[in-house]
């Protein structure tokens, strides 16, 4: 099965919403999604293009005095029978691969002092995070209005869920590591109980 480029969706998606430049996307992405899809300039930029060309964007110059040329895309109706056409595909699960949890399973190498630092570092972050998603809440609903706004608050949610169950785990594993700690370091293994 040939390999779906979801830049080409997240792109056609944003665009559902206004039309905007490829500055603009950036930016709207950066306030909105960026907490669980991320999209950089290098993807944005040719992607839009082979939109364009494919019928499902258009795009129109805008040149004011004194200020750079601006190319705003809009969506055509070919570009959201395709954005609703992947919509109602399956979506993938995701391949994760997180650091964190690959150098936990090799911890036995190195000092359990350095693997409770990497978690206390994590449920900071999560912490952290969970408060920015807080004020990003109470902004959505105090100052915006509109169709998509439910959906952005049940991506909202799952963000929110996410990060509290890492923060759970990061204290269940900082008392294990703790416990570690205080026993001596645990024999160095391949993580499944042989030596």
């Amino acid at each position: 099965m040939a390999k779906v480029n979801r830049t080409r969706y997240a792109v056609l998606g944003m665009l559902s919403f206004r039309p905007m430049s490829g500055y603009e996307m950036k930016k709207y992405i950066d306030n909105s999604i960026i907490h669980f899809w991320q999209e950089n300039f290098g993807r944005i930029y040719p992607v839009l293009r082979s939109l364009e060309r494919e019928g499902l964007a258009t795009k129109q110059v805008d040149q004011e005095e004194g200020r750079p040329v601006r190319h705003v895309y809009s969506i055509t109706e070919k570009g959201r029978r395709e954005l609703a056409r992947w919509l109602l595909l399956p979506a993938e699960r995701p391949n994760w691969r997180i650091e964190l949890l690959l150098k936990l399973f090799f911890g036995s190498q190195v000092s359990v002092a350095n693997m409770i630092r990497k978690v206390r570092s994590e449920k900071a972050f999560c912490r952290h995070t969970l408060e920015t998603f807080q004020q990003l809440e109470d902004h959505i609903k105090s100052h915006e209005s509109g169709t998509e706004i439910p959906y952005g608050l049940i991506t909202l949610s799952y963000g929110q869920h996410y990060y509290r169950a890492v923060e759970a785990w990061c204290d269940e594993t900082l008392e294990r590591l703790r416990r570690f700690e205080g026993e001596g370091e645990p024999a160095r293994s391949n993580g499944f109980g042989k030596q």
